[in-house]
């Protein structure tokens, strides 16, 4: 069975001797150096320079586009004393980057303050009733942070008052760029800068290099947070300083951040890159979701303890706010993904009325993963009757390359290969639909093509260890373009397998290494597969590896990506209790009883009930559910060899226990044929009570009448009981019916009272190629 979501990119094979050279003259693990050489760094040099601290990867910030032209112009503003204004934005990304240039140019003496543009009042970059405030308060110079190159009206509105702009970005150039004084763009075009890939924070902190004239060491944890929030690559420059902004940010002097830390339960000490993106960065990206992200900035820059205190608190509890929003909001999108109408679309363009519009961008990145569609989440309000909104794209498809094509159609437009924000009038959101998967039948994607997962070496469990995992780090800090190393495990059983969570929505299991212990593992998302991995003997994974702390314990762990199993899987779901919830799931039901089949089939229609040997070879079942017990195991291995699905659900549903009620012994046969004797021409009416008179079982004392009726002991003559004479010694064993119950015990015996892996063990043989 194939349960895999990703396509699974196998690596390549190296020589053991290589391997075992570098190893050795590295002194590194040599499970790091198989993924070190399957990521193409195939020489001791290439793996030094990526191992150990790289001073050569800062690049000159002067070789950014208009560095120059912005560095005189800040400097004479310093100088003249002119008043400033850092123009952010309301991501984690945007507020640091507001942070880092906030507090270089209050360092270097300027007459200076920020602005954090509202999502909901002022939108996504420059503003033009905000750039009009600014410029009647007398702010002479802009320096946009993280936004910038869209604002080509409000740029001019600057100009024609004599105010010159200077813009930072980072975002995807747009074909006629504003009229601004310094345009500082790693991608601008015909730029010398070697590194395309910084994010806002990245850009702002090469400013503040420029004009401190070294490097900034003390902004280099908002570098990180805001680098890692904004998902650009964390290779070059970007994962050199990053590494040096996680043991700066472990160090920290900024109180505002200790505390948020403090609030999201992570150890200052250890914060790693994990901890900002699933910790740090979402809650302050929270914020501007929200609120106003000027409270993030604060907490930023703050040095008043209480302050920093209460700032921290409200930050975590606006997050907690922000969780139950895409939550109740995600609800709603998946079954509008899911619908008849969107269902078999490339795309998605999912549309709600006064969804929180601060939120959508998560929605739409888990409609990502859920669809492997790229997906666009749209909501109007009460306040506008334009739509707003966010998307998310798949790697093959440049989100925003694909809008770009029909610009006219928004109000508002601005993102990456990855994800854009935009506004668009209701008229158009037809319109919209149509390009986008235009865009992606241009870009030749599917839904239904697996995306690809590229391992980076296979291990067994026995080579899983702290020491390994330790090795590991040193090629972080991991993020988009340097992923943590994928490893496959091949061939394994798993061991202890449950869904956990509270609402059993993740799967658990172990297994053994070498030396007999466990190593656990863990699939967020899989709980579903429980039941059909709970005796899986042959399984594949491929995950990550890191390390599960709990109580001053340290162990091991995998966090599962992908898994499969092969062969059929069984899944053991042994009933007595028959009712409607077995007939929930999409399955093709089987029965061995036509009478049951025949009294279910009136209470639960749209099911696909088959009785046994009406089945036909069908390939094309994905699972199949065995609902009663057969009466011999020559039906079920009938069964068992004609049909080919992925999984296979044993219910061995069954009205009585013949197995538990044993077959009566001669003594009770005899009792009862006595009292038959002694009472002959006994009313049949009244046999009822015979049962608890003599102590047997009503089951057991029918079925003793029924082997006596079918030897021909006895007979029924209006309505009374005789007993006939015998001549002739016969064997009680000998009728029809006691050779069918004998043959239950047995089959009840193998498929009701086995454990689970014994019942694997004995279907598995059964089943068809």
């Amino acid at each position: 069975m194939r349960d895999d979501k990703y396509k699974w990119i196998e690596p390549k094979e190296l020589p053991a001797t290589h391997v075992k050279e570098l190893s050795t003259s590295l002194g590194l693990n040599p499970t790091l150096i198989k993924v070190l050489l399957n990521r193409g760094l195939d020489n001791e040099q290439s793996i030094k320079n990526f191992i150990e601290d790289d001073q050569e990867a800062i690049h000159d910030p002067f070789l950014l586009h208009d560095m120059q032209k912005a560095i005189d112009r800040i400097q004479s503003a310093i100088e003249n004393g002119e008043s400033i204004l850092v123009y952010g934005d309301y991501d984690a990304d945007g507020v640091t980057s507001t942070a880092v240039m906030y507090e270089t140019l209050e360092q270097l003496g300027a007459n200076i303050e920020y602005f954090v543009p509202d999502r909901f009042k002022d939108g996504y970059g420059p503003n033009m009733d905000e750039y009009q405030r600014f410029i009647d308060a007398g702010v002479q110079l802009i320096i946009t942070v993280d936004n910038g190159v869209s604002g080509f009206n409000e740029i001019e509105l600057a100009n024609q008052n004599n105010v010159d702009v200077i813009i930072t970005d980072h975002h995807e150039l747009p074909d006629k760029l504003p009229n601004a004084l310094a345009v500082v763009h790693p991608r601008y075009p015909q730029a010398e800068y070697p590194f395309y890939d910084l994010s806002g924070v990245g850009v702002a902190f090469k400013v503040a290099q420029a004009l401190l004239e070294e490097l900034p060491t003390d902004l280099l944890d908002l570098y990180a947070i805001g680098t890692i929030g904004d998902l650009v690559s964390l290779t070059d420059e970007n994962r050199q300083l990053v590494k040096w902004g996680l043991k700066q940010l472990q160090e920290t002097q900024r109180i505002g951040l200790a505390k948020l830390m403090e609030v999201a339960g992570l150890n200052q000490a250890k914060v790693d890159e994990q901890d900002i993106g699933f910790g740090i960065a979402p809650r302050l990206n929270a914020v501007g979701r929200i609120e106003n992200a000027t409270k993030s900035v604060e907490l930023l820059l703050t040095f008043d303890e209480d302050e920093a205190g209460k700032l921290a608190e409200d930050i975590d509890g606006i997050n907690k706010k922000r969780q139950g929003l895409v939550q109740d909001i995600y609800s709603e999108a998946e079954k509008i993904a899911l619908d008849e109408d969107h269902k078999n679309r490339e795309t998605l363009v999912v549309v709600g009325h006064n969804w929180h519009q601060g939120v959508l961008g998560i929605v739409a990145s888990r409609l990502v993963e859920l669809t492997n569609k790229p997906t666009l989440v749209l909501s109007d309000s009460e306040m506008s009757a334009d739509f707003k909104g966010s998307g998310r794209s798949v790697p093959d498809l440049n989100l925003f390359n694909a809008l770009n094509q029909a610009p006219n159609i928004f109000e508002n437009f601005g993102g990456h290969h990855m994800a854009v924000g935009l506004t668009i009038a209701k008229n158009n959101l037809k319109s919209l639909e149509e390009v986008l998967e235009k865009g992606a039948k241009e870009a030749d994607i599917s839904y239904k093509n697996k995306a690809e997962l590229k391992v980076d070496a296979e291990i067994n469990a026995s080579d899983i260890s702290l020491d390994l995992i330790a090795s590991l780090k040193k090629m972080g800090p991991f993020g988009t373009d340097n992923q943590q190393p994928f490893f496959e495990l091949k061939h394994i059983e798993l061991k202890n397998v449950k869904a956990i969570g509270q609402d059993s929505s993740h799967l658990k299991f172990a297994l053994p290494n070498a030396d007999g212990q466990q190593i656990d593992a863990i699939a967020f998302k899989r709980g579903e597969l429980a039941d059909q991995y709970a005796n899986a003997t042959d399984v594949s994974l491929v995950g990550t590896l890191s390390e599960n702390e709990w109580r001053g314990n340290v162990k091991p762990q995998i966090m599962v990506k992908d898994l499969k199993t092969s062969g059929i899987a069984i899944i053991d779901q042994r009933t007595n209790n028959f009712n409607v919830n077995l007939f929930q799931n999409q399955y093709v039901y089987v029965f061995f009883h036509e009478k049951l089949l025949e009294v279910t089939q009136k209470n639960i229609p749209n099911r696909e009930l088959v009785f046994y040997k009406d089945l036909e070879d069908n390939e094309d079942i994905n699972t199949f559910a065995i609902v009663d017990c057969p009466e011999s195991m020559e039906d079920l291995e009938s069964v068992l060899g004609q049909v080919h699905p992925n999984s296979i659900v044993l219910y061995f549903f069954h009205q009585t226990d013949f197995y538990a009620a044993g077959m009566p012994t001669r003594q009770e046969f005899g009792h009862v044929f006595s009292f038959l004797k002694q009472n002959n021409n006994f009313e049949k009416a009244k046999l009822g009570t015979v049962s608890k008179t003599l102590n047997i079982p009503n089951e057991k004392f029918n079925f003793i009448l029924n082997v006596f009726f079918e030897l021909n002991f006895v007979k029924i003559d209006n309505g009374l009981l005789k007993i006939e004479p015998v001549t002739d010694k016969v064997e009680l064993s000998s009728a029809p019916i006691y050779q069918r119950r004998k043959r239950l015990i047995k089959v009840q015996e193998q498929l009701l009272y086995s454990n689970s892996n014994e019942l694997t063990q004995l279907i598995t043989p059964y089943l068809g190629e």
